[in-house]
């Protein structure tokens, strides 16, 4: 009788080590031909078969549902506006970020400065009178009295020598428009910005699938563990190691979750958006990725079509420009002054003569021409800084293509090694060690270190295509490309 209630617990217990084994490589295959997706899923545990009666069931027990701060499948797209790709969040930038805004009415402010240099100077225009009525209070007494006064009015006219107008005006133009370059230098960091918080949120939300599948695994061990235990077939310290592992990956989940909050406030921010308001990302990493131009391709690029050369090149020319307007100063200005005098008016004794009068001023430099001359050394000096500006700026736009390249094939190089090689070494030596720890019980710090490597190489990865992303947007900006394409 004994014997037979032997028989019968050792093939309960085997019973129960199969079902545990088919449920792992289940798993395992499910989690490995599953397609990475950027969105978070709220996993639950997969409807299982009933473990034999009169046995304890080791088995995932259903979590309760928990709200989650991230993206989910179970979520319709179509339903919630605030789900947003990252050509969305780039035009809402473009048309809501406070940064973008100022610097485009700066510009408009900058080219409404040149129709105003571009136009005539005002006019002047006169009363006079040469002497007051006899016996006029005004006139304090027989002072300024002049029996043939006369009242006249006068318009004057000034006018600049020929070109020095237009020459301002083209000067005024040239750094509006080098603004403009400047705005979109601004537009284009802002968009590598918006990248990388992008991408870095994008695989935030990757680590916690990672950490939602690691919790899964965790709880399969410590199930085998505990069945183990429980037929002293295990100790249990075995046991306990499996849930410091579980609690371990759970506690990195909040960590992260709070991590993302903050994520979502700065997109908002950047976006224009309240940073309080609800914010859900969509996009695939994977599929992010595209073809990088060569280096020499990207340094042609560069030199041909930054926005900060387009800059320096319009501000060199306006310093030229300024040099020749100060040399113009040399040359003098005129005024028009057209006189009408009448026997008839409020402050004459209404007896003078009715006549015209016409006048030209020429306005010319004095005092040996220092002005002048100091104005002139001025506009030279800084067309020299703007020249030695412009090469400056040339050599540091190369040099950050060259870097931000490197960084890219840097970032592009590890991402390869992780997805192709030691991710899927890890999760073979992971299947290899829970097969074994099913089967006969051995291996259990093997099985809780492979365990641990996959977890780490996973979020590795997820960080190094985020790392590849947000240098391949820092590389297109750096040469003056759009960083989303």
């Amino acid at each position: 009788m004994t014997i037979r209630n032997e028989y019968k617990s050792q093939a309960v217990v085997l019973a129960m080590y199969c079902t545990v084994l088919s449920l792992c490589l289940c798993f395992i295959s499910n989690s490995m031909g599953q397609s990475p997706d950027s969105t978070v899923q709220v996993l639950t545990t997969p409807s299982l078969s009933s473990p034999p009666q009169g046995t304890e069931s080791y088995l995932p027990k259903t979590a309760e549902p928990r709200l989650v701060l991230v993206d989910s499948k179970n979520l319709s797209k179509k339903s919630s506006p605030n789900n947003l790709d990252l050509r969305q969040l780039w035009n809402e930038l473009r048309a809501n970020n406070p940064q973008l805004i100022a610097a485009r009415e700066s510009y408009l402010a900058a080219k409404a400065i040149v129709p105003q240099i571009a136009a005539p100077d005002n006019p002047q225009v006169g009363l006079i009178w040469s002497g007051m009525p006899v016996g006029s209070a005004a006139a304090l007494g027989t002072a300024g009295t002049n029996p043939a006064g006369q009242s006249g009015y006068s318009f004057a006219q000034p006018f600049k020598f020929p070109g020095k107008k237009s020459l301002a005006a083209d000067i005024a133009d040239k750094s509006a428009e080098a603004l403009q370059a400047q705005n979109d230098n601004l537009y284009l960091q802002l968009g590598s910005q918006l990248a990388t918080l992008y991408y870095g949120t994008l695989a935030a939300q990757k680590q916690l699938k990672v950490l939602s599948d690691t919790v899964i695994r965790t709880e399969l061990i410590k199930n085998i563990a505990k069945a183990r235990y429980s037929s002293h077939a295990a100790a249990y310290v075995e046991y306990l190691n499996a849930q410091v592992a579980q609690s371990s990956a759970e506690s990195d989940k909040f960590n992260l979750e709070r991590q993302l909050i903050v994520a979502y406030k700065n997109i908002n921010a950047l976006i224009g958006r309240d940073p309080r308001e609800k914010l859900m990302l969509s996009g695939n990493v994977n599929t992010a990725i595209g073809k990088v131009p060569s280096l020499i391709e990207l340094e042609s690029y560069a030199e041909s079509s930054h926005p900060i050369l387009k800059s320096s090149i319009l501000q060199l020319d306006a310093a030229k420009k300024g040099v020749t307007l100060a040399k113009a100063a040399y040359l003098p200005d005129f005024q028009v002054i057209a006189t009408s005098y009448t026997p008839r008016g409020p402050m004459t004794s209404n007896n003078g003569a009715l006549y015209y009068q016409f006048e030209f001023d020429i306005v010319i430099p004095l005092y040996f021409f220092t002005k002048e001359r100091y104005g002139v050394e001025q506009a030279m000096r800084n067309q020299a800084a703007a020249e030695a500006t412009d090469v400056s700026t040339k050599q540091q736009i190369i040099l950050g293509v060259g870097s931000a390249f490197a960084t890219y094939e840097q970032a592009k190089k590890y991402a390869e090694f992780l997805k192709e090689r030691q991710v899927p070494q890890a999760d073979a030596a992971y299947r290899v060690a829970i097969t074994q720890y099913a089967n006969n019980g051995q291996g259990f710090t093997d099985l809780l270190t492979a365990q641990t490597q996959l977890r780490t190489l996973e979020i590795q990865l997820a960080l190094a295509e985020s790392n590849l992303l947000q240098a391949q947007a820092a590389l297109f900006a750096s040469a003056g490309k759009d960083p989303i394409e």
